[in-house]
């Protein structure tokens, strides 16, 4: 095989209380990524489209990506050959979708089915993490490793990397709204606090705790109740206009909860059913028209495959 066509998934990460350590892949939202061997060596991306993003190398996520599998791949496999990268953004930069982690897991998992499977999925984070870095200024999997393993995961713990797949209660739907401002990740770092007091984090960490096991005993208030920021979304909602009616929207039509996907500046929901998930939609659309600014909404079942061929 000389030549991949991929489909890349958008992700919500944090989920209120797991801040860079969980996240969920969702269907249907994503971008496509062509990548081909070719006679000279080295990565080189060709063509984008849908985004105004660096065409070199080093400075674009799926790039960096690439760099890193490559780099590792020389100590498992012999080839001669370099590669090309097309990429074709339909996830908008800054959405908090997962728009750099669709790039550099799919930059990964692309050149990894090219060298015949060198690498386990698993092992494909670390190198989508180079190229995440790139994005937002430090290395996470929060994003990439739900668009690599699908379903949920769990980050464990990063020296070394612990990534925990966990699949998804059938009934459950994510709706994400995506108001037309970019919020840049680094922005919404730098707003956050490196020191937190000890009861927030024991709230934390007990809702951590709760929704892990909500999700796999399929006890659908538990993850509701779980659904809880303390210590991120307070200071990072003023960063998203309506933020605190659109959330309040989502819960009274029925989410078991809400809050912000990734850093910003979309606004996620949990759901038990379509049915509520397309009433929440609905709602969450609704409250946010107040701040007159267009968005886009989608409603989604948690994809369990992650990255895949098309």
């Amino acid at each position: 095989m000389n030549e991949i066509k991929i489909f890349c998934p958008a992700t919500i990460a944090n989920l209120s209380c797991g801040f860079d350590v969980l996240g969920l892949c969702l269907e249907g939202i994503g971008d496509e990524m062509i990548i081909r061997k070719s006679t000279e060596k080295g990565i080189r991306i060709t063509k984008i489209t849908g985004a105004d993003l660096p065409l070199e190398t080093e400075k674009n996520v799926a790039g960096v990506a690439a760099l890193a599998i490559c780099k590792e791949a020389i100590n498992r496999v012999s080839f001669e050959h370099g590669f090309e990268i097309e990429i074709h953004k339909k996830i908008k930069a800054g959405s908090g979708i997962g728009s750099s982690s669709a790039s550099a897991a799919g930059a990964v998992f692309g050149i990894n089915e090219l060298l015949g499977n060198t690498f386990s999925r698993k092992e494909l984070v670390h190198f989508a993490m180079k190229g995440e870095a790139v994005a937002s200024g430090c290395e996470h999997a929060d994003n990439v490793a739900p668009c690599l393993l699908g379903g949920f995961t769990l980050v464990r713990g990063y020296e070394p990397l612990d990534v925990i797949r966990i699949d998804s209660p059938s009934e459950l739907y994510a709706v994400a709204l995506h108001p037309h401002i970019e919020v840049k990740t680094s922005d919404a770092r730098a707003v956050l606090n490196p020191m937190i007091p000890l009861k927030d984090a024991i709230t934390q960490w007990g809702n951590v705790g709760g929704l892990i096991a909500g999700l796999y005993t399929n006890n659908y208030e538990l993850i509701g109740r779980s659904l809880n920021d303390v210590i991120v979304e307070p200071l990072r909602k003023k960063l998203i206009p309506g933020f605190d009616t659109t959330k309040f929207a989502a819960i009274h039509n029925g989410a078991l909860g809400a809050g912000i996907s990734g850093a910003g500046p979309s606004i996620f929901a949990l759901c038990k059913g379509q049915e509520i998930a397309e009433k929440v939609a609905i709602a969450m659309t609704e409250a946010h028209s107040i701040t007159g600014i267009p968005s886009d909404i989608h409603i989604s079942k948690i994809n369990p495959i992650g990255v895949k061929i098309i």
